[in-house]
């Protein structure tokens, strides 16, 4: 296993963590949770360190089934994580309100500290700033008692957002979604993260299964590799040298075999380069949005870097109703709001792909 260091601690995690949202379904609902415990114990065996879990993960059974191996493991060669929200405990927590839900994920996990504990699921600035204003003080009273040994945040949001996060200083670490498909919508978030000393940790490497299920785009990432699609996308964000571990969800052992095989003789390079490595190359800077965030200022107030994520997925998929789909699933916005667009042709002039931003609005909008 390749491993990293954290940001400016002295943990050296590795490369490839182990995302327990994918635990088998069947074995979750016929509560066999020993069985779905073997796999972090298998990808122990493999080097994997770093465990990602949280509330309502398999049907609310991943923290489970995470705690139930690390009870078999030394505590302290493991590090876990969990996450906290508004969803968890409820738009207006009080003190209690948040130990209740972070002693509820301690007990399930059998330990008496969680190493990263999330502000979770940060979809906007707004979303932030809320959260900050209400439970980040209980965050750090329960850091003081040693129940969480670093404040993380995760995060939806485009990279200059993000960049304004960063700055407060006010986290050692962030969760982000990157991948070949939005590695430019994010890339400023994670080069103002590393910059900053904190560790980048990489949700939803293959794109929401959209990289695996369209191996002929995505096939210029094995170039000049033995590796499978999945494996080399896997590798493409675990390179970057600004991102510390790049989540892999596995639902078998072979799941954790394929993940650890795409990070060996891992060599890192800043995202800068990889962008050159990459340009020009696959669908990703083709006709899909690369992200880039550009066309942000909508005077109707779409949000249109998500329209337009939501309208890669539709590209892809060759699915009518993708676009929808990934609107109200990921982002939690309502389609019709593409009708709203009055066609000024403001977003077009800024978009850097020529992009027709406006049709495929119109188009959204119609489904």
């Amino acid at each position: 296993m390749y491993y990293k260091q954290y940001g400016n601690t002295d943990m050296k995690v590795s490369a490839i963590g182990l995302g327990t949202m994918r635990y088998d379904e069947e074995d979750i609902a016929a509560g066999r949770l020993e069985k779905c415990a073997e796999i972090p114990l298998y990808a122990f065996e493999k080097g994997i360190n770093y465990w990602d879990t949280a509330p309502f993960y398999c049907d609310d059974k991943s923290e489970i089934v995470t705690g139930i191996a690390l009870s078999q493991v030394k505590r302290s060669d493991v590090y876990v994580t969990s996450k906290t929200n508004f969803n968890t405990i409820g738009q207006n927590p009080t003190r209690d309100d948040f130990r209740r839900r972070l002693e509820m994920s301690l007990q399930r996990l059998q330990t008496d500290y969680i190493d990263f504990y999330h502000m979770w699921c940060m979809l906007n600035l707004e979303s932030w700033e809320r959260h900050m204003e209400v439970i980040y003080r209980f965050f750090e009273e329960a850091k003081a008692e040693g129940l969480i040994r670093n404040i993380v945040f995760s995060s939806h949001m485009e990279g200059n957002d993000i960049e304004k996060v960063v700055e407060t200083g006010k986290f050692k670490g962030m969760l982000i979604g990157y991948n070949a498909l939005n590695y430019r919508f994010r890339q400023s978030g994670i080069e103002a993260a590393h910059a900053k000393g904190m560790g980048v940790v990489v949700m939803n490497p293959l794109g929401g299964g959209m990289i695996p299920q369209n191996p002929e785009a995505f096939s210029y990432l094995t170039e000049g590799t033995d590796l499978t699609v999945p494996q080399a996308a896997l590798r493409f964000v675990a390179s970057h040298k600004e991102i510390t571990i790049t989540l892999a969800g596995c639902t078998t052992k072979a799941h954790v075999d394929d993940a650890v095989k795409a990070v060996e003789n891992l060599e890192e390079r800043p995202a800068k380069e990889i962008v050159k490595l990459y340009e020009d190359k696959g669908v990703a800077l083709n006709n899909l949005c690369t992200g880039c965030a550009y066309c942000k200022g909508c005077p109707k107030e779409i949000e249109i870097p998500k329209f337009m994520d939501a309208y890669n997925q539709q590209i892809l998929t060759g699915k009518e109703t993708a676009a929808k789909e990934r609107l109200n699933n990921h982002w939690g916005l309502d389609a019709k709001k593409a009708a709203e667009c009055i066609a000024c042709g403001k977003c077009e002039r800024a978009c850097t792909q020529h992009l027709p931003i406006i049709e495929r609005l119109k188009e959204i909008a119609l489904k």
